[in-house]
């Protein structure tokens, strides 16, 4: 969350950058005033207290002295303002939530370096790969859903039979590549990431710690009995590891990857996209996380893209890079770049990558701090985190841009080792 000493100090600051995202003035202003009516009541409560602290002084003084009554009296003071110091309390601890729910709903400060812009027009293409975008053959515009289906690799019907509607199921070479695709990121990133295999339920504090709660609660999955929630992305349990501790700034960057499925119920997006796996409710990620100090934070988010785009260009994918305008970008980033596929047989660019640097914005809400080396008190860590990369829409590229005339699939050679040595699916019949 944003710092509410900084809405305080500089207001028009906050209200020129968040309207960079589409926020209304009029919520910094509505923040504002809760702030100042918080802060009112939280210097009554406190007054208060002060006033029950001296009485309580006074009555032992007259104790001492041998004054009962003076002591009594006293003490029947000091239970009213205690009571009322309780029911004071309360109205602080009541104004001071106010106060938090709201910071808790307003997103992360844009960085000055993203783009302006409203909507996915907004975006800015800074790079594509290849240089010269290739030529396809009518055998690569077959959507992967039909394919999937002649080869027996994917069946979207028997996934709906057992869960519902976008809940996929692979089979056969379909199951392995998928298998593949995370060995073989989990490969590359092991020169500088820790593999970490997390809960894939996780409690609220650690879902309200990223920033998908509570604003995005509707499109999390919440398995009310135990209150845990299964996760949007491994990012999620991720930023919580270190959740409520101080690191040492000699540990920092603290490089962090994970294999995880991950759950959306994707409820703003019905209609949308629903066919084969543009868009599906459970799906298998690697994600790269890192915790960095502030300086360290701009070369992360560069090798995190670098990483991701070395993965399409092994696999030999089409793809663009994206510099999110600020209000295209997630909750908690002040800087993302998205990575898209192209994708022929549907004729689409889908992204598969989303790689973000999210300040100190988690880390306040998380309260992941770091000592510096320079000596002075604790602050904030920066936290960063990309997908590297999301499997379902690259098996979908993969399966269309392999394509060939006779129906086969021929995947890309650097899956050969986690293929059993074989790269082509034959073809039906």
């Amino acid at each position: 969350m944003i710092d509410i000493r900084l809405v305080r100090d500089d207001s028009a600051s906050v209200k020129a950058a968040l309207a960079r995202r589409g926020v209304d003035p009029a919520e910094i202003d509505r923040l504002t005033g809760l702030d100042e009516t918080a802060r009112a009541e939280i210097g009554r409560r406190d007054d208060l207290r002060a006033q029950v602290k001296a009485l309580s002084k006074q009555v032992g003084e007259a104790r001492r002295s041998g004054d009962t009554a003076l002591a009594e009296k006293l003490t029947a003071r000091s239970r009213g303002l205690g009571d009322e110091e309780r029911a004071q309390n309360a109205v602080a601890e009541t104004a001071q939530e106010e106060v938090r729910r709201a910071v808790l709903f307003l997103p992360n400060l844009p960085s000055p370096d993203a783009p302006d812009g409203s909507g996915p027009d907004g975006n800015v293409v800074v790079r594509t790969w290849p240089d010269a975008a290739p030529t396809y053959a009518d055998a690569q515009r077959v959507p992967h859903w039909e394919t999937g289906a002649a080869l027996g690799l994917l069946d979207m019907e028997r996934g709906a039979k057992l869960s519902g509607s976008m809940f996929p199921l692979y089979r056969g070479v379909g199951a392995r590549l998928l298998r593949a695709l995370t060995s073989l990121a989990l490969d590359s990133h092991a020169d500088q990431f820790e593999e970490v295999r997390p809960p894939t339920l996780v409690l609220t504090d650690t879902m309200v710690s990223t920033g998908h709660l509570p604003k995005f609660e509707e499109d999390a999955y919440h398995v009310e009995r135990d209150d845990l929630w299964a996760i949007p992305t491994a990012e999620v349990p991720l930023t919580s590891m270190w959740r409520g501790d101080v690191l040492d700034e000699t540990d920092l960057p603290l490089r962090l990857t994970a294999a995880t499925s991950c759950f959306r119920r994707e409820a703003g997006a019905a209609g949308r996209d629903t066919r084969g796996l543009l868009r599906v409710h459970e799906f298998d990620k690697v994600e790269l996380f890192a915790y960095s100090t502030p300086d360290q934070a701009p070369a992360l988010l560069a090798d995190m893209v670098a990483r991701a785009e070395r993965l399409l260009q092994d696999l030999g994918l089409q793809y663009r890079v994206l510099d999110l305008c600020p209000d295209e970008m997630g909750i908690s980033a002040a800087r993302t770049f998205d990575l898209e596929v192209y994708s022929p047989g549907v004729d689409q660019w889908l992204e598969v990558s989303s790689v973000s640097w999210c300040t100190d914005y988690q880390a306040r809400r998380a309260n992941i701090r770091f000592r510096q080396g320079a000596g002075g008190g604790p602050v904030l860590v920066h936290t960063l985190n990309g997908s590297a990369l999301a499997w379902a829409r690259i098996w979908a590229a993969l399966v269309e841009t392999g394509r060939q005339a006779d129906g086969s699939v021929v995947l890309p050679e650097v899956l050969r080792p986690y293929l059993g040595g074989e790269t082509v699916i034959p073809g039906p019949g």
